[in-house]
């Protein structure tokens, strides 16, 4: 929910893009709402590109950030503003700040990118690549990217970020991947090197850098396919896993829209979870595991697919699941699930979510029986079978049959 206030009088708060060229990059106008500003708001490295132009009162940006939010938002209704590098909008300042204060209350003069001035350094048209960011973030969030052929656009944290983006593709089976590293895009040290992921060696990098990767694949390469029902050997398990082709029915009857949050409950290995939040990355998920081997295996799995901000829940269900974030959709698992873990969940998910159960004990099998017969919604029964070598021919293996119950709350 938005905790922005009614608009305070005219635009007060400018946020001014500003890139490695300082002044020089800078229009008439933004260099006269920084000279006459009582009060700008940046980091140290903007202050100095700036230096030449402040005269009013320099703020540093504190930590935890919130607390500069807080001393911009005690200055409504006076001149403030506000420096971020390049566009304050593309994982920049502006999007925390859009959240407090109105659009109508603030002007915003935004410069290039990192990513826009690494796309015309290597002539790359930027709606053909994919762009992310690791500033700050979990390099994992790279894996799902990782695709032969693919062009990938990071922009990192620091010096290290480029040798540990190597790293990971080199142990992930995209050693021949070309690295390059652009720095200090846009000033005077502007630079650009390439190197091979399996061979990288560049030293006495700027902390300022974009990196661009021409993703190569050698044999067994971690791809993550785009398709729900990712194979049961790419994830960490000791059996407790939902297989493949169950998953993607499953995922299919979960339904995912955006910006949702699953429950993943009896999580096993994660691999539910996981792909919920492959699908999109507006999707959450909370995992609910009360094994603490399996709840860590979830956490290891959540890594190793690129979705590390899949938060893992501890416990045993149904307390495990009291005071979490209302969910939109909830997964149940096919071991088994009492009774009152099944009206906990349904009395938390949101009115027009879904509820997804598998069952493959009888047991569990009668509970879904018993829950169709009173709230409705549907049954499905699922049959899987395997070609096998029966002496020295082959025929079909069975697995379990799979029972699932979909619901959705009225």
């Amino acid at each position: 929910m938005s905790d922005i206030s009614p608009a305070a009088g005219p635009r007060w708060l400018t946020i001014i893009g500003i890139g490695e060229d300082g002044p020089e990059g800078l229009g008439e106008e933004a260099k006269r709402l920084i000279a006459t500003a009582p009060a700008v708001f940046g980091g140290a490295r903007h202050h100095a590109l700036a230096a030449s132009l402040i005269s009013g009162e320099r703020l540093s940006w504190q930590s935890p950030f919130e607390r500069s939010v807080d001393a911009i938002l005690q200055r409504r209704g006076t001149p403030v503003v506000v420096l971020a590098s390049g566009d304050p909008f593309l994982y920049g300042v502006g999007a925390t700040l859009s959240r407090h204060v109105a659009s109508e209350e603030m002007r915003t003069i935004p410069a290039p990118s990192a990513f826009s001035l690494a796309a015309s350094r290597l002539g790359w048209p930027l709606q053909d690549i994919a762009t992310i960011s690791l500033h700050g973030r979990p390099i994992d969030l790279i894996r799902p990217h990782l695709h032969a052929g693919r062009r990938i656009l990071a922009l990192t944290s620091d010096e290290k970020g480029p040798a540990e983006l190597a790293a990971l593709l080199a142990a992930t089976g995209f050693g021949q991947s070309q690295l390059t590293v652009l720095e200090a895009l846009g000033g005077a040290h502007e630079r650009q090197r390439n190197a091979l992921a399996a061979d990288f060696d560049l030293t006495d990098i700027d902390s300022l850098n974009v990196c661009a990767l021409q993703i190569a694949s050698g044999e067994g390469a971690r791809i993550l396919p785009f398709a729900a029902g990712i194979e049961d050997a790419l994830f960490e398990h000791d059996g407790q896993i939902t297989k493949r082709e169950i998953r993607a029915v499953t995922l299919s009857a979960l339904a995912p829209h955006h910006g949702q949050l699953l429950w993943d409950i009896g999580a096993g290995s994660g691999s539910i979870g996981i792909e919920w939040m492959l699908a999109d990355p507006s999707l959450k998920t909370i995992a609910i595991e009360q094994a603490p081997e399996r709840a860590a295996r979830v956490a290891r799995n959540a890594s190793a697919f690129g979705v590390p901000h899949l938060a893992v829940i501890e416990g045993e269900a149904p307390r495990a699941l009291i005071g979490l974030p209302e969910p939109d959709a909830i997964f149940l698992g096919g071991g088994g699930s009492a009774p009152d873990v099944i009206d906990t969940a349904i009395a938390a998910l949101k009115r027009g979510g879904r509820l997804v159960a598998n069952a493959v004990t009888l047991e569990m099998e009668a509970v879904l029986l018993s829950e169709h017969a009173k709230r409705g919604g549907s049954l499905t029964r699922i049959e899987i079978a395997r070609a096998g070598p029966v002496g020295g021919m082959s025929g079909w293996r069975p697995a379990m049959p799979v029972t699932q119950w979909c619901w959705t709350k009225g």
